[in-house]
């Protein structure tokens, strides 16, 4: 695992006191305390519980009378907080089993909130099960590989092998056939697998997930599924004239959180079961309205000694018609919050402030504090992580370099396609631009989106609450909403310094057109340059038939304000009035002097240019070619070695004549300016340039001594 640092274990214990600040404006419970005080009648054997959240005292918050229609207990005693003896909690190293359908990116980020929430209270290894599309998947297997939290497992099962047995139930609910699939989970899963706790994307839990997991103990030989009752007038049918839902045991159950017992589902005949009841009641209805949830009632109805009723606290549901009041307005704690409105956090409820702050703690929560192992649990390592730990072990925390050679051995969490994607129709010569980017630069993503309308692969180094930020920037802004082409994949920041080339590798990695163009965010393209490198590349025959990398020369301005060129000639007119130059001309020419700026004023030809010492062009190469050095971090020789590379690999450099790309003023970064004041960097860097070419000898053998031979011929400070 990455190394914990003081200061994160500081960020740690303020997020800790924050959350426990913003509880305390509303009150705090301990146990059965108000029940102590006049509460619920003859709660026997009332135990001290955790610290846990509790609407304030309010004066039109009184006890509720039950709710109708309780099924299994007394008038409404398992709508009020679970203040009886409590059940048998789970041994510390109990495997809890937990499932969840996922479809979509924008689930995918829920699925991430809701895990958030479960890390934070428990204390026993989790075995996720997963119900997935692809591209669920694709966002859900990175992040779980990449935040390699200790004592998690994750299985994958694809929801497209499950949809035929769904898609004959004609469905309204907004979350269409996958919110149906809860339906076949006992066939899906594992016939090992005896007990699962099932969630909606949309709970949040404001409690340890082992409590939850020993109402199992509840369950009488018969009981088969845990439910809370559903704190609506929906199955009612009193909502609105003519309102005929599906059939309910009084009011009905709410299956955003369920417990299963899969072993007797299956005895019981499930799968024959729900299908013969959703077949007769769609003789009379015309589709579900509350997708699974209509089903499971019904069948509930039918046979009504298979729930367990489950205290209301288990599931406090956030519906537009909600009378969860009278469910938490009694409780002495809240379990877990359940957002089942499509409204979700604008949902109209007098307490929703209370409630959003408590999702809003564990949307912004930093992921990498959650992985910390479990006390006296022994479990199996994520994969990578005895390796990871060794590596870790070896470095001397004495090195003056030890910062660069930490922030190398760093495993950032990566969240692919945090926002909705489409990805692009395949075409043999399409070109994406690649880029990183932090949130000092989102100021540049309306500009770029404007002079590239292709399709982007964009990494961004972000603190989850900085993506949170971002995900709003990209709400509000027109141009950047509208843009479905451009796939933001965020790297959630750790350490110190910026990890320039493994943003761009995240960045590479998830383009999916045959070719790249390798850009940073701070330049603006010329407004023709993607059409005419999809020309430039069937022109010349790349891919198999030439190895080559593209060369779009670079230029800079100094204003912050001036006029785009829309060809090379009003460039070069520009050019020869000093309103731009070529790029870091007055700082680190040799930088781009290959290009040869002289010859692509006249040239009308792509023509080719010869690899010098410290060349870092900006370049169109295939998908596949190699990956930037992960080793080079913060500012210093990251794309110059990653031009070596190609170099090395006997790639062409072909420079296009009507190809040009402007870089914008910004302000200097943090590692620019660390760069510049301070020796240690620097040669910490050149100790970095040093271990690159010892690999590269040992990768490409004598070809390898060229770049020997220029790394010891004296130069200028080393540049990016």
């Amino acid at each position: 695992m990455p190394r914990g640092r003081p200061r994160a274990m500081g960020a740690a214990a303020l997020l800790l006191l924050l959350l426990l600040l913003g509880f305390l404006l509303f009150g705090w419970d301990l146990g059965c305390e108000r029940h102590k005080q006049g509460g619920r009648a003859g709660a026997p054997g009332c135990f001290p519980g955790p610290l846990m959240p509790r609407v304030p005292p309010d004066g039109r918050l009184r006890r509720a009378a039950a709710l109708d229609g309780d099924p299994g207990a007394g008038p409404g005693d398992h709508n009020r907080s679970n203040c009886g003896p409590p059940p048998p909690r789970p041994s510390k190293c109990e495997l809890l089993h937990v499932a969840i359908v996922c479809a979509g990116h924008n689930s995918s980020r829920d699925v991430i909130t809701l895990v958030k929430s479960m890390l934070f209270y428990r204390k026993n290894p989790l075995h996720l099960h997963l119900v997935t599309d692809a591209v669920a998947r694709n966002i859900l297997e990175m992040l779980f590989h990449t935040w390699m939290v200790p004592a998690v497992r994750v299985s994958f099962y694809n929801a497209e092998e499950l949809k035929s047995q769904v898609s004959w139930i004609p469905n309204k609910h907004y979350s269409g056939l996958y919110g149906l699939m809860k339906l076949v989970l006992p066939s899906a899963l594992p016939a090992e697998l005896a007990h699962v706790i099932v969630l909606d994307t949309d709970v949040t839990f404001a409690s340890d997930i082992s409590e939850l997991w020993a109402l199992f103990a509840h369950f009488s030989d018969t009981q088969a599924i845990g439910l809370v009752e559903n704190q609506s007038d929906w199955y009612l049918g009193n909502l609105w004239k003519n309102h005929r839902p599906w059939p309910a045991l009084g009011r009905g159950f709410n299956t955003g959180v369920i417990l299963l017992r899969l072993d007797r589902l299956r005895q019981a005949g499930w799968e024959q079961m729900w299908r013969l009841t959703a077949r007769r009641e769609l003789l009379t209805l015309p589709a579900t309205s509350l997708a699974d949830q209509d089903i499971f009632n019904a069948v509930i109805k039918e046979h009504p000694g298979l729930v367990q009723p489950l205290p209301c606290v288990w599931n406090v549901q956030l519906s537009d018609h909600t009378l969860a009041e009278r469910c938490y307005s009694a409780a002495s704690d809240l379990k877990v919050i359940h957002w089942n409105s499509p409204k979700k956090l604008q949902v109209k409820n007098k307490h929703v402030e209370f409630f959003r702050n408590l999702y809003l703690t564990f949307l912004e929560y930093d992921g990498n504090l959650l992985r910390r192992e479990l006390f006296g649990c022994p479990s199996q390592p994520p994969p990578g992580a005895e390796q990871l730990q060794q590596a870790l072990a070896q470095l001397d925390e004495e090195d003056p370099c030890f910062e660069f050679r930490q922030q190398q051995l760093t495993v950032h969490r990566v969240h692919v396609t945090f926002l909705p994607h489409e990805p692009p129709p395949p075409r043999p010569h399409d070109v994406t631009l690649v880029a990183q980017l932090s949130m000092d630069r989102l100021q540049m993503l309306e500009a770029l989106c404007r002079h590239w309308p292709g399709p982007m692969s964009l990494a961004l180094y972000l603190t989850d609450a900085e993506a949170q930020q971002f995900l709003r920037f990209i709400e509000a802004s027109p141009v950047l909403a509208a843009r479905q082409d451009v796939a933001y994949h965020v790297v959630y920041r750790e350490g110190p310094l910026y990890p320039v080339n493994q943003l761009r590798n995240v960045a590479l990695a998830q383009a999916l057109t045959p070719y790249v163009f390798l850009s940073d965010i701070d330049f603006l393209p010329a407004y023709s340059l993607y059409d005419y490198l999809r020309a430039s590349i069937e022109q010349l025959g790349l891919g198999s038939q030439r190895k080559a990398a593209l060369v779009v020369p670079a230029f800079e301005t100094l204003h912050y304000r001036f006029s785009f060129p829309h060809s090379k000639v009003e460039l070069l007119a520009l050019l020869d009035v000093g309103a731009l130059y070529t790029f870091r001309y007055h700082e680190w020419p040799r930088g781009h002097a290959p290009t040869d700026y002289a010859r692509w004023r006249e040239a009308q030809a792509p023509y080719r240019v010869q690899w010098a010492a410290d060349y870092e062009p900006y370049v169109v190469v295939p998908r596949d070619c190699p990956r930037y050095d992960p080793r080079f971090v913060g500012f210093g020789w990251n794309k110059v070695a990653h031009i070596v590379e190609l170099d090395a690999q006997e790639y062409e450099l072909l420079v296009l004549p009507e190809a040009f790309t402007i870089h914008l003023p910004h302000a200097p970064s943090l590692d620019i300016s660390r760069f510049r004041s301070s020796p240690t960097y620097r040669d910490c860097l050149r100790a970095l340039k040093d271990e690159f070419h010892q690999d590269l000898s040992r990768h490409h053998g004598a070809a390898a001594l060229k770049y020997l031979r220029a790394l010891q011929q004296p130069q200028s400070p080393a540049r990016g």
